[in-house]
């Protein structure tokens, strides 16, 4: 099971909740001074007899691809919202995953204590994202004014909220009569939508029994056609064990899933890894579902040995001699496996379903602290995008830097303080510098004589180049128009070498891009004359005359392509220009009902802290996709970019 939710929904608190209701010793934390979790968190416990594995995913969208893994193993997701109709909107995209993924789930209205309004107007707003009927198994009961308890639907009975305990059966109140037959009509009508026999006794006004009403309801959720809605508040362990009821009597069992995903139950072992996490001296945990077979201590998946296979009961790995079919845990030291690999224990076997990385949309340059690191840094980046294969690495060679790419500001902060603390590597980041280049704007004609006599042999060279703008994106090139043997033919490659090798740093400081060198005459001396020499005067000849061409800066420009709810599409545009962008147009996303996409040509340089703006704007929900187009004029940018 996988608790999912937008970030401050209060899905950690609901972990420690349901931890502690099912006996594990779990430290609570306060709510003023709990932090926003950026790692997922496995626990292991019993509820009543039954052993479970629960996920708690990270809420931010910048771990949106780690929550996204998750739900490709477990047999149902929690998701955890407020009862609040203006935030539904930032449960749009998870419900959508959930849809694509076909994982049943069940929505907890959590911090219920905070209600104000109504909680159909809620629900109204979450079914205007979801994809199956939402089908509220509880009615909230107020009392003074806050909401104290509730009628379960199904059972038609009360119940009053008490902190760390089971709630407190009471007498139904007279005025919750209403509100709770109107509820239970509804959740029948969305039942009998898949059940003919439902259907009929609802026609004839025959009223379904308990155990008929909870049967088909399981069906229904296994099947994706219908969506629980329960109630209650986490930090107060109000409504806890009710949902723990609803998930042991509600959640597929693992053969369920396995068929759904199109598993064979007969087979070698078969396991998928969902996570990665290296412990320093600990060595490599992969957490993993067990899909067939079991996963022993000792055992081969793939080649690669099982150092371990840990539960998680408190937080902490406990070593166990095997995990079973079904089960989610640590394996360890499974070297060479990476995040997302289906490995069996006999024959290679066909790789499950597992979500792809979403593209980077913020980047970091980091440099360590001690040049002695730098060769560490390699090695321990490898084994930080192996964690997480949201992340990626470059190395650009022309800038001279290291660059870390991610979903964010909050996602590279976490990556960055990941290396301090479990590799012991402490780096510094910067905005990534941007790759200009120049070119010129009219051709000149260059002469240079290099002549200097040192007593043995001289050195003398004499050219003469036309050094010429070319159309953009063109490149460099060199040519020559030497007759009668003025420079001999030996020397003419070294007089090319040298114009490309001076077209790396121009007047301004960059690579100068799209011109034309011709050599065109100069002389030679028979005995002083050399490949260095021509190298030499070429160099002279290309630093004088690439000044003199009236050099300008260019600038990478691209093709940005921002994705938003078509509310907020305005803001996307404003956002876009504000950057220098150029917009291209806008259209609704092909694949995305209710979304917008937003084209434009945008200024590299103006792009780094995009995404931090556009979240800022848009619930978190916005997000885009960037490509380089070509180069541009970089009007008003010469001092920045030359300094």
């Amino acid at each position: 099971m996988a608790l999912v939710g937008p970030y401050g929904s209060g899905k950690s608190a609901l972990f420690d909740a349901l931890m502690l209701a099912a006996g594990v010793p779990i430290k609570r934390g306060d709510p003023r001074t709990r932090r926003m979790g950026t790692e997922m968190r496995l626990g292991h416990c019993s509820y009543l007899g039954d052993s479970w594995s629960i996920l708690d995913c990270p809420g931010s969208v910048e771990f949106a691809y780690e929550a996204a893994c998750a739900l490709a193993v477990v047999d149902l997701a929690v998701v955890v919202c407020e009862p609040v109709p203006q935030r539904a909107l930032t449960v749009a995209p998870l419900l959508r995953t959930l849809a694509e993924q076909r994982v049943p789930h069940i929505v907890f209205v959590n911090k219920i204590d905070t209600l104000e309004g109504s909680v159909r107007d809620t629900l109204a707003a979450l079914q205007a994202y979801a994809h199956a009927p939402l089908v509220l198994r509880q009615v909230p009961m107020r009392e003074g004014g806050t909401v104290a308890g509730y009628v379960d639907v199904v059972s038609e009975r009360a119940y009053r909220y008490r902190r760390g305990q089971p709630s407190e059966l009471m007498t139904l109140p007279a005025e919750m009569r209403a509100r709770g037959q109107e509820a239970r009509g509804a959740l029948l009508e969305a039942l009998a939508d898949h059940d003919d026999a439902l259907l009929e006794k609802i026609i004839e006004d025959i009223a379904p029994g308990t155990d008929e009403i909870y049967r088909q309801l399981r069906k229904d959720l296994a099947e994706e056609n219908v969506v629980e809605v329960l109630l209650g508040a986490a930090e107060h362990d109000h409504g806890v064990r009710r949902l723990w009821k609803a998930l042991r009597h509600d959640t597929p069992d693992a053969a369920e899933t396995a068929a759904r995903r199109s598993i064979p139950a007969e087979g070698d072992t078969l396991v998928q890894v969902f996570k990665t996490q290296h412990a320093g001296h600990g060595g490599k945990l992969s957490y993993a579902r067990v899909w067939r077979g079991a996963a022993r201590d000792g055992a081969s998946l793939n080649g690669a040995r099982i150092g371990g296979v840990f539960r998680m009961p408190a937080g902490e790995p406990v070593k166990v001699a095997q995990a079973e079919a079904g089960e989610l845990v640590g394996l360890g030291r499974l070297e060479g496996i990476p995040t997302g690999a289906t490995v069996s224990g006999g024959a290679p076997a066909t790789p499950l379903p597992a979500p792809e990385p979403p593209p980077p949309v913020y980047s970091l340059a980091i440099v360590t602290g001690d040049r002695a690191d730098d060769v560490k840094l390699s090695g321990v980046l490898q084994k930080l995008v192996e964690e997480d294969p949201s992340l990626s690495v470059t190395q650009d060679a022309e800038l001279g830097q290291t660059v870390l790419h991610g979903q964010g500001e909050m996602h590279l902060g976490a990556a960055v303080d990941r290396l301090a603390r479990a590799f012991n590597l402490k780096v510094t980041t910067a905005s990534p510098r941007v790759a200009f280049k120049e070119t010129i704007r009219h051709a000149v004609h260059q002469h240079a004589r290099l002549k200097r006599q040192t007593g043995g042999h001289g050195q003398f060279a004499d050219v003469k180049i036309d050094i010429a703008p070319r159309a953009r994106g063109e490149g460099f090139l060199f040519t020559d128009r030497i007759v009668g043997g003025a420079i001999p033919k030996q020397y003419i490659p070294a007089v090319g070498e040298a114009a490309e090798e001076a077209a790396r740093k121009g007047p301004l400081g960059f690579p100068v891009v799209d011109i034309a060198v011709t050599l065109v005459d100069g002389t030679f001396h028979s005995v002083d004359s050399s490949d260095m020499a021509f190298k030499t005067a070429t160099r002279l000849a290309m630093s004088e005359g690439l000044g003199r061409a009236e050099p300008i800066l260019l600038e990478p420009i691209d093709h940005v392509t921002i994705s938003v709810p078509n509310e907020f599409t305005a803001k996307a545009q404003r956002l876009l220009t504000g950057r220098k962008g150029q917009i291209l147009g806008y259209a609704e996303a092909p694949d995305r009902p209710g979304w917008d996409d937003v084209e434009a040509l945008v200024p590299e340089a103006d792009l780094h802290d995009l995404i931090i703006e556009l979240r800022s704007q848009t619930l978190g929900l916005g997000t885009f996709r960037r490509r380089f187009d070509h180069l541009a004029e970089a009007r008003g940018r010469v001092e920045r970019g030359a300094a």
